[in-house]
């Protein structure tokens, strides 16, 4: 579904942009929509900037303080393809842009981003729950990241070795320093 959406919208944009262009030059002729389509380009790469080295400035906020919240993950997506759409000519791109990019009315489409990112995270563990790969918990296992979950494919229990099945080397670690003598402790 989501493909032929996005081929669709290659094909159908171009045409519709060309036909409102078209449209707005008829009625107030070429110069008039030229400078329109100008003054759009200047207004946008002035609010893409502005937006997005604030969206910026709050995701690494957040990246630092360790905890990252879906806001400022979706405003820096959508002033990123708010300011696609404003390279590209046109009203209707430019008005969807504007939607994506103005900070007030940013919070409908994060919404619906947001909305549909959950929807794709429960499915995608619908389906890890359901079919767990080979090896991974066995048939009837957890999935991934559920109790029982071992990449080596061995259920829990007490005879479960830490080690992985196969052959086991022994041997020991030798510092070189130490082979030759100097004291490892001494080294500022």
């Amino acid at each position: 579904m989501l493909p032929l959406l996005i081929v669709l919208a290659f094909v159908l944009v171009p045409v519709l942009e060309i036909y409102v262009l078209i449209q707005v030059g008829q009625m107030i002729g070429f110069w008039p929509t030229a400078g329109l389509l100008a003054a759009q380009a200047v207004l946008g790469a002035w609010i893409i900037r502005r937006e997005g080295r604030r969206a910026s400035g709050a995701l690494h906020e957040t990246l630092r303080s360790g905890v990252l919240h879906e806001r400022e993950l979706g405003d820096a997506a959508l002033v990123m393809a708010g300011g696609v759409l404003l390279m590209l000519p046109g009203f209707g791109t430019d008005l969807l842009a504007a939607l994506l990019v103005l900070p007030f009315t940013r919070p409908l489409p994060r919404r619906a981003l947001s909305a549909f990112a959950a929807r794709r995270m429960r499915a995608a563990e619908a389906r890890a729950a359901m079919f767990p790969p080979p090896g991974f918990g066995g048939a009837g296992g957890a999935g991934f990241g559920g109790a029982g979950f071992d990449p080596f494919g061995r259920r829990p229990g007490p005879e479960r070795v830490e080690t992985p099945p196969g052959p086991v080397v022994r041997g020991e670690v030798i510092d070189d320093e130490t082979a030759h003598g100097e004291d490892p402790t001494s080294r500022t």
